[in-house]
């Protein structure tokens, strides 16, 4: 078989992507995207926005929350789309508004970080456990975990007792916590791997694979490097998001009769890595 090119794919050498902290809580996007920038590929680039909307909560920690951004995920998946990115990452282990960006897309993959982590931990142990901040979160992410097939490899949940926005005040702490959490998870619930499930953990899960001694996924390079992969592959082989019976989008008439984005996305800070 010959190579790519010869098979009429596209060989563009920029991979564009598009990640999205659904809070309107700008403070992070730089050393998230640093962290990005920092394992890229040479051919790729990042943009990074957060966004502007008013209220909104700094965290995703409830529902009710996580439901006021939705609609903002859909929007930016549209715009992702008409700009040309080859895949987007809505930047929340909860993977909120996830299925409904997708159908949006067009020819934009859509990535979120529970679905890239566990597929990656699934591909690494039989077995894996989820380190979460509190407690509350532990229905919703095994609901998750359920949802994309993966509750059989789920050994446990295992709460640190810190919440979202506090998870970076004192990381010393968080990853001693963390490491507690990991060692029981291991030795009382036969964990094989770990995820650490929220993206405000950044910065502590190498700290924790070298202690504990086995893989340790932190989401956002899940989610970063899931979404350069099928993105890459979306330009080497033409693999975009199918838009066939359950894929398929809304009609564009009746976008444009209801006018559902006639407003621009409430984009607040953007980035560029």
């Amino acid at each position: 078989m010959g190579p790519a090119k010869g098979r009429g794919f596209a060989m563009s050498q920029t991979t564009r992507l598009l990640w999205v902290n659904p809070v309107g809580y700008p403070d992070y996007d730089a050393p998230m995207g640093e962290l990005m920038a920092g394992v890229k590929a040479a051919g790729t680039e990042i943009d990074l926005v957060s966004l502007s909307t008013s209220p909104l909560p700094n965290h995703l920690e409830y529902r009710t929350y996580e439901a006021l951004i939705v609609a903002d995920m859909v929007r930016l998946a549209r715009m992702a789309d008409a700009e040309g990115y080859d895949a987007m990452v809505i930047g929340c282990f909860y993977d909120p508004g996830l299925e409904d960006a997708r159908e949006i897309s067009g020819r934009t993959v859509v990535v979120a970080p529970c679905q890239a982590s566990v597929q990656i931990a699934a591909n690494l142990a039989n077995r894996f456990s989820i380190i979460i901040g509190q407690e509350k979160w532990a229905v919703q992410m095994r609901e998750r975990v359920e949802a994309y097939g993966y509750s059989h490899k789920l050994a446990s949940t295992r709460s640190i007792g810190i919440g979202v926005p506090d998870l970076q005040k004192d990381c010393d702490f968080t990853t001693a916590r963390i490491l507690e959490a990991g060692r029981r998870a291991i030795e009382e619930d036969k964990a094989e791997a770990l995820i650490l499930g929220c993206t405000c953990s950044f910065g502590m899960s190498e700290i924790v694979q070298k202690e504990l001694g086995v893989p340790v996924i932190d989401p956002i390079l899940a989610a970063f490097t899931m979404a350069e992969y099928l993105g890459s592959l979306r330009r080497r082989f033409d693999w975009s998001p199918s838009r066939r019976w359950s894929c398929a989008p809304p009609p564009e008439a009746e976008l444009e009769a209801f006018g559902i984005f006639a407003a621009p996305p409430p984009i607040g800070n953007r980035v560029r890595f």
